[in-house]
């Protein structure tokens, strides 16, 4: 029982925390698709997505392992997060010489465009990562969703004064991300009072076994990367800066399922350490998995069926056509976050070096696939690219998962239902122009998609509302 409580509780929090960050910032995708041109968005991805492959590298994704260590309590909190201060320093050193690598190579011609704001966003990353994962390892969850909360709400209003009131365009996106993040760090600095926890003095063992598990983490997360945001570069690099932007923009009606999944994925990686049980005697990890697989399918079956609709309301003039990419990229998320659940368990283990051969497997893929796929049906290819990407990993990860654990899964039935979801995003094409016929398959599908998975939620439901009447 304490298992449940734990995991609910931190996805109440956490759930405050991404509807700031995640949630509401969805609603501003009018406002950037109409003001920002798709050159323009597609320049500040690149930006954003090559810091994103950077931290990992650079600070030998040290915050995974602030995060694992703050939660054994056999461990100094205020040496943890002092190593993970000495990474976070020389990460940025490096970063430096990065820009000016970059500022003679030009390989990232984004970064050379908006080279000033280069060194405030990465640090400003850098450091968000580091005290969220620290905060939630002492058990600051409250903390760390309100500085989510205050992110959230500062890049809302700094967005519209900028972009709507100013009218600074990119400039203004750019300002309105650094101050949003300054705000929260300082946030979180002051309130789970960090300098409290900062010692100049490293344990050199501690360091050791820090870097022991983060380092073969830096394959997975550079893995994560590349099935994430390689996509990105391999459209711009065939199809140019402007079709990046609507590709960009065709990620923002997905994101509805990566919130539930971010959500989730942050909690569960708590508690899969905590509560750790080879033989899984109570059922926790299988019964967890069962629900998580059960929402994340039903939801990815709605936001698949409304897709053209959200677009519609989302994508302002050029941007429209990201409706095409949608349904994959969003069942690509179903796979992903289901080889997050997964991650946590190898996580809990402490066995990092599979997370690495994983992601490296089906990244590999990714890349392979997306050259050739855009190459010869466009970004729409690269969409495909990432589905399967993420299907391999979580694949991969099932099969090497049991020798953790015992975790039981109907794989026949969850198998049956990830082909109804492609199905369902494969009929959106076939039927674009048939509307009624369209939605009448669409909601049979999902209706067949409910039945596969009616036992287990009639057993959730009941044991939710047992619960709800013995409070």
């Amino acid at each position: 029982m304490h298992g449940y409580k734990y995991l609910f509780k931190n996805i109440g929090l956490l759930t405050i925390s991404q509807f700031g960050t995640k949630f509401l910032a969805f609603f501003l995708v009018p406002l950037y698709t109409s003001v920002l041109s798709t050159a323009e968005y597609g320049s500040f991805d690149l930006f954003a997505t090559t810091i994103n492959l950077l931290v990992p590298i650079v600070t030998l994704n040290i915050s995974d392992a602030v995060l694992l260590f703050a939660l054994d309590e056999n461990e100094s909190s205020s040496d943890v997060l002092s190593i993970g201060l000495k990474y976070t320093i020389i990460g940025f050193v490096i970063s430096i010489i990065f820009l000016g690598l970059n500022s003679v190579s030009n390989l990232f011609p984004p970064i050379n465009k908006y080279w000033f704001y280069f060194p405030f966003l990465f640090a400003l990353t850098v450091l968000n990562q580091l005290f969220s994962g620290f905060g939630r390892g002492i058990d600051k969850v409250k903390e760390t969703a309100i500085g989510g909360v205050i992110c959230s709400a500062s890049m809302i209003g700094c967005n519209l004064l900028f972009l709507l009131g100013f009218k600074w365009k990119l400039h203004g996106y750019f300002l309105a991300n650094i101050i949003a993040l300054s705000l929260q760090i300082v946030y979180m600095f002051i309130s789970c009072r960090l300098w409290k926890y900062i010692d100049i003095s490293i344990n050199k063992g501690l360091e050791k076994e820090m870097k022991n598990y983060s380092v073969p983490l830096i394959a997975n997360n550079v893995g994560w990367w590349v099935n994430n945001s390689s996509d990105r570069y391999v459209v711009t690099w065939m199809c140019g800066v402007s079709a990046n932007g609507i590709y960009s923009v065709g990620y923002k009606i997905p994101s509805i399922l990566n919130m539930f999944q971010s959500i989730f994925s942050q909690a569960w990686t708590m508690s899969a350490v905590k509560d750790f049980d080879s033989d899984d005697s109570k059922g926790f990890f299988s019964k967890m998995y069962g629900v998580y697989n059960c929402g994340m399918v039903l939801i990815c079956s709605v936001i698949v069926i409304t897709s053209k609709l959200l677009a519609h309301m989302l994508y302002a003039k050029d941007f429209f056509i990201a409706w095409q990419y949608v349904p994959f990229l969003t069942i690509a998320i179903v796979f992903g976050s289901l080889a997050g659940f997964l991650g946590g368990i190898f996580a809990a283990a402490k066995d990092s070096k599979l997370f690495g051969k994983s992601t490296i497997v089906s990244a590999i893929s990714n890349i392979v696939l997306n050259i050739i796929l855009v190459y010869f049906i466009g970004p729409l290819g690269a969409a495909i690219a990432t589905l399967i990407a993420y299907f391999l990993v979580w694949y991969i990860r099932l099969e090497h998962v049991r020798k953790h654990i015992n975790i039981k899964i109907n794989l026949k039935r969850d198998m049956c239902s990830y082909l109804l979801l492609i199905l369902q995003g494969i009929i959106l094409f076939i039927l674009e122009n048939n509307v009624f016929l369209l939605y009448l398959i669409e909601f049979f599908l999902f209706v067949v998609i409910v039945l596969l998975y009616y036992r287990d939620l009639m057993v959730t439901s009941i044991q939710i509302l047992n619960r709800y009447k013995h409070r």
